[in-house]
Parts: structure tokens; C-alpha cells; sequence
């Protein structure tokens, strides 16, 4: 049974875990700490930190970030529902968390950049808010890499003890976001008439939050 709204018991969380979840009550408080955390640039190897990693080393990438969310969302009664968001090998996928508000979508999404981020519930379906990233999702080389999205997948079909209290990497839910059906966003030809982003808009691309610290080292 999918439960509506996530218990602690069910969570497995601590109560200072949980009450943190509570306070962030609407999107935009979700959205805003997932912002005031630094990104995780995994500096001792690859992780996919679980919710409670997440609260404890204060640290996310997008897959991290977009399962937070989910699970804070659940916590308010509203369904955990995530999305994967798949390009061309040049780039990296990018996971988001959805909600709804008057029938209309929005995501919330963590992301060190400044275009990827949070989208108002204001797109009719998931195809609309997948392309909303289309432009901006592009690889060093300014091409732009996005291709396909998948469907709203509810996770609270995985078992939370492997994404909320696991301790330790969940890959289990990478692989099951990576392996979900996906809908192309555009077709073979409109590929080959993709132009790519110029100089300008990817040296503002280049723009981030939170600095790789050893980048910053080197530039200092």
C-alpha cells in the first residue's frame, strides 16, 4: 500500500531528522534549502546520498537534492514523485522532484548552476516542464545534450530504507531511475538541426553557486 502521508516509523528517521522535513511545509521552503546546501562535487569519490545523508553531511548533487525533496513532499501528504531527465553521452542526467498545484506541474531541483533549478507549477504535462530545460541543458561545447524524460515515478514503489535512512550509496535507485521507460523529446532530424549555444551564453553558463574547492585553490 502506498501510504499517503510518510510517518516517522516509516521514514525510520530520527526525530530532529523528521521535524526538519516538517518545517519545510510548502516548495519553496524545500527549494530553499536545497539552495542554502552546498553542492556535493564528491570529492572522495562517486555517492548517491540518502535523504538522512543528505541532513547530516548537508551536501547534494542533483539525484540527492531530487530525493530529498520527494521525500518532504511525502512527508506534507503529497505524493514523492520524481523525474529523470536523460541526454547524449557528452552530459550527465538530472533528476528533479515534481509536484502539482491546480493541475499544473513544477519541480524542484538542485543543481550548482543557475538554470536547472526550481520551475513554478505553471506546465500543463511532465513534457512541457522537460522541455523547459531543454535550452540551457548543454555540454562544455554548447551543444545541447537534452533528448528524453521520463514519466512521474512515484517512489514510494522502492523501499524506503534504501533511499530515506540507507546510510550507505544508493545505487539501487539510480539504476531503477536510469532503467525507466523514456519519451523522446526530439526526433533524429530536429537533432541535426540543433544549433549550438554561443560564446556568451556559455561563459554564463560557467556561473555557479558553490566553486569546486580545488578550482578555487588554483584560481587563488
Amino acid at each position: 500500500m502506498l501510504r499517503r502521508l510518510a510517518r516517522r516509523e516509516d521514514l525510520a528517521l530520527t526525530q530532529s531528522e523528521f521535524a526538519l522535513l516538517q518545517r519545510l511545509s510548502t516548495p519553496q521552503k524545500i527549494q530553499t534549502y536545497l539552495n542554502r546546501i552546498p553542492i556535493n562535487h564528491e570529492l572522495n569519490g562517486e555517492t548517491i546520498h540518502s535523504v538522512r545523508s543528505v541532513m547530516r553531511h548537508r551536501l547534494a548533487h542533483c539525484i540527492e537534492g531530487a530525493m530529498f525533496a520527494a521525500c518532504a513532499l511525502w512527508v506534507h501528504g503529497e505524493p514523492p514523485l520524481v523525474m529523470h531527465l536523460d541526454c547524449s553521452l557528452s552530459d550527465y542526467p538530472h533528476v528533479v522532484a515534481l509536484f502539482r498545484r491546480g493541475g499544473a506541474w513544477g519541480a524542484l531541483s538542485k543543481t550548482n548552476g543557475a538554470v536547472l533549478r526550481y520551475r513554478d507549477p505553471i506546465y500543463r504535462t511532465l513534457r512541457e516542464i522537460a522541455l523547459s530545460y531543454f535550452h540551457e541543458y548543454s555540454d562544455r561545447q554548447g551543444r545541447k545534450t537534452l533528448r528524453s524524460f521520463s514519466g512521474a515515478f512515484d517512489m514510494r514503489l522502492i523501499d524506503a530504507n534504501l533511499w530515506v535512512g540507507n546510510g550507505a550509496h544508493c545505487q539501487e535507485v539510480e539504476d531503477r531511475l536510469a532503467g525507466l521507460r523514456h519519451y523522446p523529446l526530439i526526433s533524429r532530424r530536429q537533432e541535426r538541426l540543433l544549433s549550438r549555444r554561443d560564446p556568451f551564453e556559455r561563459r554564463a553558463s560557467t556561473a555557479v553557486q558553490y566553486p569546486h574547492p580545488v578550482s578555487a585553490r588554483t584560481r587563488s
